[in-house]
């Protein structure tokens, strides 16, 4: 999916944290909160497509999908792994 070699050049955009592929369980979880229509962007909109892959900042809290083969690494496309 991403070459390995571009995966370890990758960071947040806003926090320059190092970003790892998402696991299953993360991704099932988030795409329960899609599903239930309880999942936003950092940006405010709404998440409405579930996601195939994604990922994840080092702390666990962001994830950035991939859309198209494409890691969206925008701050507002980010989207919180916690409901909080």
């Amino acid at each position: 999916m991403i070459d390995p070699e571009l995966l370890e050049k990758l960071a947040c955009p806003e926090s320059r944290q190092p970003l790892r592929l998402a696991a299953a369980d993360e991704l099932a979880a988030l795409n329960r909160r899609i599903a239930a229509g309880d999942c936003k962007k950092v940006g405010g909109d709404p998440v409405e497509e579930e996601l195939e892959s994604g990922l994840v900042r080092e702390d666990g809290k962001l994830l950035y999908p991939i859309r198209d083969e494409m890691p969206r690494l925008l701050v507002e496309e980010g989207i919180p792994l916690s409901a909080d």
